[in-house]
């Protein structure tokens, strides 16, 4: 099969100038890739934005794959709480429990400031999340207050098989089983 040198130029020409759709730029993460708890306490809100690297000068052009990103990490983070964090604490005592709360804060602050950032990112593309917003920084001013009162005390992560990004639709379409595993990270 010959193709003419015109309908070559033309597909070519097609080709350059169709416009670009740009792609989202946090991709796929698990949650054990994701999360902020370990290490130690106070500087949780700089990771959680290190974690989370939307450029906050150009909210209006988040692409929509970021956006759901942003909403699968609340989603996985919530769930990590409830899941892992919630009955580790209540069997813990003492020091271990002090280092578990201090993870879960800043599990915490990793989830607020993903919905942060999805909200604002929202309203700059004209959507009224003016009031969700105002909600949900509270949350986030209170706990990153905790984290730095915490600041250079143990925080304990703990691992949860939950996945952020790609092609999901609901936040429980990923397998989400829990694990009470001990990390460092």
């Amino acid at each position: 099969m010959h193709f003419s040198a015109a309908f070559t130029l033309a597909i070519a020409t097609l080709a350059v100038a169709a416009p670009l759709k740009p792609r989202g730029v946090l991709g796929t993460a698990t949650y054990d890739e994701l999360s902020i708890s370990g290490g130690v306490a106070g500087d949780g809100e700089a990771e959680a934005l290190a974690k989370l690297p939307i450029d906050v000068n150009d909210l209006a052009n988040v692409d929509a794959a970021d956006l759901a990103f942003l909403g699968d990490v609340n989603d996985i983070a919530n769930d990590a709480e409830v899941s892992v964090f919630n009955p580790a604490i209540e069997a813990a005592t003492g020091d271990e429990k002090v280092a578990l709360q201090n993870g879960k804060t800043k599990n915490k602050i990793l989830k607020l400031t993903a919905t942060k950032l999805e909200l604002m990112a929202k309203a700059a593309q004209g959507e009224d999340t003016a009031a969700k917003l105002a909600a949900e920084q509270k949350k986030l001013d209170n706990n990153i207050a905790a984290d730095k009162k915490a600041a250079g005390g143990a925080s304990t992560a703990l691992t949860f098989d939950a996945t952020a990004g790609g092609n999901s639709t609901s936040p429980f379409e990923s397998a989400v089983t829990a694990s009470t595993e001990v990390g460092s990270g």
